[in-house]
């Protein structure tokens, strides 16, 4: 890569660019000079481990010489209006299908995650004709108005007051209840008799949708249990609500399987995607919606629309990194190493602020508590989104970046989601790191968390 005045960028970008989720002034974003693999540099030539795959989307890794080569194809095929058929266009329609549980026919491509979660909305009322959306807490489904609407955590509060017709439930997370079930069933069982309640007393007749990503991402990968998502799918049947499933994040691998849904024994209405497709080269997301859907819409008008929906460079930088996933085989790859990262976390999970793992395939979360008996997070939750004013979570993730280990953290969990390449020594090497930054943490915690609690 040609050398360039990095000092000059990151002063421009300070300068002129507004950063999401940040308060502009307390910032100083890093410039990423290059990038191979499963690794970064910044503008001081320090190397990185992409634990998170920036946000959860470089899946193949960075500068994936594949998808390179089909950006240098761009103008293969002519740049088109939505309405106007491509070769990669339905190329990568056909594709996602065939990946999709055999319920799926068709897909209406947007430019990322909240434009498909919108969609999907927007459809589910138009088939049905009702008007509510059930959604759960503890979730995100993007930054949209209307995604912000079905979104259960507190980066909604900037969207608020929101749209009539929008509600919440609770997302099962055992941890964090005041009382204990005797087992994952037990759990399941409150937890739909709950939801079950909540969909009476709100009129199954005006339901639309549930939204719900199965496997809640950044709000910690909160994985269901036994039979709770094939529960929910029966509840929506019996009421003739559909089940949108939100798999931005967890869609095209990431959790061993090519969608988190084959995980489990039920078929949703809709996938909303994104991330995964292109493994963020290019931004494209969308809804596959089933053949029950499909068949509505040939007859009935679909009024909605995108000026770039399925537009041919990102469709066609999507076929590339697809065949990547395919060739490579990172699925494979993601659900053995997941079963590595798993043992990892068990180790992780012993250390004295560590209040729960939470894993399945190359997704993961370590949540950090200030007391393993009460389970207070180390982030109160009350605080809402971007307030830590001890600076317990701050001070842990420098101590990650210090080490050169990259990741995000929501509240007080931290994600683990490396590139679905990641090879088991590098793994190690990597989680070596974090349980180095994690040791240093707690000696600091122990030394001055008191004052500060």
């Amino acid at each position: 890569m040609t050398n360039y005045d990095y000092q000059h960028v990151q002063q421009t970008d300070k300068a002129h660019v507004l950063h999401s989720w940040s308060k502009q002034n307390y910032i100083m974003p890093k410039v990423m000079t290059k990038a191979e693999g499963i690794y970064f540099w910044d503008e001081n030539d320090k190397r990185y481990f992409d634990m998170s795959s920036q946000l959860v989307y470089q899946n193949i890794g960075h500068q994936h010489p594949t998808v390179l080569k089909a950006f240098q194809a761009i103008g293969t095929y002519p740049f088109a209006a939505p309405s106007f058929a491509t070769k990669p266009k339905a190329d990568l329609a056909a594709r996602i299908i065939e990946l999709a549980p055999n319920n799926m026919q068709k897909v209406f491509f947007t430019c990322g995650g909240a434009e498909a979660n919108d969609h999907a909305i927007k459809m589910a009322r138009m088939v049905t004709g009702r008007t509510k959306i059930f959604s759960r807490y503890r979730s995100y489904h993007g930054a949209t108005f209307g995604a912000s609407n079905i979104t259960g955590e507190t980066r909604r509060f900037s969207g608020e007051p929101g749209l009539s017709g929008f509600v919440k439930f609770d997302v099962p997370h055992a941890y964090h209840e005041p009382v204990s079930f005797e087992s994952e069933e037990a759990t399941t069982t409150y937890y739909l008799k709950k939801l079950r309640q909540q969909i009476l007393y709100e009129n199954p007749d005006a339901i639309a949708a549930i939204v719900l990503e199965p496997i809640p991402g950044s709000n910690g990968v909160i994985v269901p249990p036994k039979g709770y998502l094939e529960g929910v799918r029966a509840i929506c049947d019996e009421f003739g609500i559909f089940m949108i499933c939100d798999e931005v994040m967890t869609g095209f691998g990431r959790t061993g399987k090519m969608f988190a849904v084959d995980h489990y024994d039920f078929k949703p209405d809709m996938i909303t995607f994104a991330k995964g497709v292109t493994s963020g080269y290019a931004p494209l997301g969308g809804v596959i919606v089933s053949k029950d859907i499909a068949e509505y819409f040939g007859e009935e008008l679909l009024l909605t629309g995108l000026t770039y929906s399925g537009h041919t460079m990102c469709t066609q930088i999507g076929c590339a990194a697809l065949q990547v996933v395919e060739d490579e085989q990172l699925v494979e790859n993601s659900a053995s190493l997941g079963e590595i990262l798993k043992k990892r976390l068990a180790q992780i999970a012993e250390h004295k602020y560590v209040g729960e793992v939470r894993s399945i395939g190359l997704f993961a979360a370590v949540e950090l508590t200030r007391n393993k008996e009460t389970k207070e997070p180390m982030l109160p939750l009350s605080l809402g989104y971007g307030k830590d004013p001890t600076g317990w979570m701050k001070r842990f993730m420098s101590l990650l970046i210090e080490r050169g280990f990259y990741t995000y953290s929501h509240e007080s969990s931290v994600i683990i989601a490396p590139p679905l390449i990641i090879k088991e020594s590098d793994l190690h090497t990597a989680l070596d790191l974090f349980e180095e930054a994690l040791a240093e943490f707690e000696a600091i915690f122990d030394a001055e968390g008191a004052v500060t609690t």
